[in-house]
């Protein structure tokens, strides 16, 4: 899956780290479960961070994501792209250099995206 040109990239180093302190210190805020944050810089050009989250019921799911892309919308001055909204399951933000994947545990368990992106590492636990 590859960026969307719609989603722009935060330039400079500076601007990664404080897009993906913002999606973790969100995330925190909003009682995730199991926060992965997993390194792609030098992996993949797709992003620079993967994050990886699970929501304790389909509710909790969306609320993240909303309030996520609503916080992204305000520090950044862009729109993340949001698929999977409406029924909450699996909900990507794509923020251009950090993707965050939210789940329900059920579903994050059937996927598992951590050992897929993990290039052979242990993803680090948030």
């Amino acid at each position: 899956m590859a960026t969307s040109p719609n989603v722009q990239r935060v330039p400079g180093a500076e601007g990664v780290e404080a897009l993906h302190a913002l999606v973790m210190n969100s995330l925190d805020d909003d009682q995730a479960v199991e926060t992965v944050s997993i390194p792609l810089a030098g992996k993949s050009s797709i992003a620079d961070y993967m994050v990886v989250a699970s929501g304790r019921s389909t509710r909790q799911v969306a609320s993240m994501a909303a309030k996520l892309a609503e916080k992204i919308k305000a520090e950044f001055g862009r729109s993340p792209r949001v698929e999977g909204l409406p029924t909450a399951d699996w909900v990507l933000i794509d923020a251009g250099d950090v993707i965050v994947h939210l789940f329900r545990p059920e579903v994050r368990t059937f996927y598992n995206l951590e050992r897929m992106w993990s290039f052979g590492e242990t993803a680090g636990q948030a």
